[in-house]
């Protein structure tokens, strides 16, 4: 029998949150884009879908249009309970959104992803999990007269009796953020969503409810799973993703944020997958209700978004670029 982690060609399932609001417009993009691209995906797409409850203020299920349209593309609604985070968190959806999974092999997207390329040309080692690495160093904020990174990242091995030291990248100085094993949570790969969901879970709640000394002035919202998964991963023998990943945040996958964002500087490739997505009949009659998809798609102010950037010079902060489309009145989500 094959191991089900092994590096050969296998089904597996695609993993995001769906939930009434923005999110639910950004999963229908996932999903016509995963059809766009992929048409002969064997593995499985499946939306999680948060359910009404104690935890919710309101009821977070999608609309009945979203819902057909995703089911239309093939999508698979997986429904599951919020008992930690709810409406204070949202970010702990895709967290205990894992326990629902069926057990098999997953990769988690954020749902403002794009599908752009091939996913069978991504080398998954599912035994060996990893995590994007398109991100800024946005956690831990160093205060003046605070512990350092070494403290503060070293506190949270500790904690969970994991090797400080086999985390470190010693191609970076001591104390600059990229030594240390930090990710964008906007995609992540495992074996086992049950295992992976258990230990992100019972880190981030450890995290959350008694955090270390060290962390008494680091906030925690928003960054707590970003916080919490770079030990869930080192702890399963995963870590940094190498070359056969270098498709997700590439060719095959684009975590775009927002739409804005998107247009200002992400490939023309991307551009061409969501305009042939949301201009598609059947999605766009939803997707027309999403005032950002309505102005930036198909009222094409996008493209007066995208002619404001040169993306062989962009700025190395993503907060200029903000700037710069909230000034021309360009910024919406």
């Amino acid at each position: 029998m094959p191991d089900p982690g092994s590096t050969q060609r296998q089904d597996f399932t695609v993993m995001a949150i769906g939930q009434a609001g923005r999110l639910q417009y950004e999963a229908i993009l996932l999903a016509g884009s995963l059809r766009l691209t992929n048409p002969g995906f064997s593995g499985r797409l499946v939306i999680c879908e948060p359910q009404p409850g104690p935890l919710w203020q309101t009821d977070p299920r999608m609309s009945v249009g979203a819902r057909e349209v995703l089911k239309g593309l093939g999508a698979t609604i997986l429904p599951f309970e919020s008992q930690v985070f709810g409406q204070a968190y949202p970010y702990g959806n895709k967290i205990e959104a894992l326990a629902a999974l069926p057990e098999a092999p997953f990769l988690f997207l954020d749902t403002d992803t794009l599908i752009t390329g091939d996913l069978a040309t991504v080398v998954f080692d599912f035994i060996r999990p990893a995590a994007s690495m398109r991100r800024e160093g946005t956690w831990p904020k160093i205060e003046l007269y605070g512990p350092g990174y070494s403290a503060i990242w070293k506190s949270l091995y500790d904690r969970f009796g994991l090797d400080f030291a086999s985390s470190l990248d010693r191609s970076q100085p001591d104390d600059y953020w990229q030594r240390y094993l930090y990710f964008n949570a906007g995609w992540f790969f495992h074996a086992s969503p049950r295992r992976f969901g258990a230990r992100f879970l019972t880190y981030a709640k450890s995290i959350r409810d008694d955090p270390p000394p060290e962390l008494v002035l680091q906030e925690l919202d928003p960054w707590l799973d970003q916080v919490a998964l770079p030990l869930v991963i080192h702890s399963l023998g995963g870590g940094r993703p190498g070359v056969g990943h270098a498709g997700l945040d590439g060719d095959v996958t684009c975590h775009y944020r927002t739409l804005p964002l998107l247009y200002a500087r992400e490939s023309d490739r991307a551009v061409e997958v969501l305009e042939a997505v949301a201009k598609d009949p059947p999605l766009r009659r939803v997707l027309r209700d999403h005032p950002p998809v309505k102005a930036m798609v198909l009222q094409n102010q996008g493209r007066r978004a995208r002619a404001l950037f040169d993306r062989a010079n962009l700025p190395q902060r993503e907060q200029v670029i903000r700037n710069t489309l909230k000034r021309e009145g360009l910024w919406l989500r």
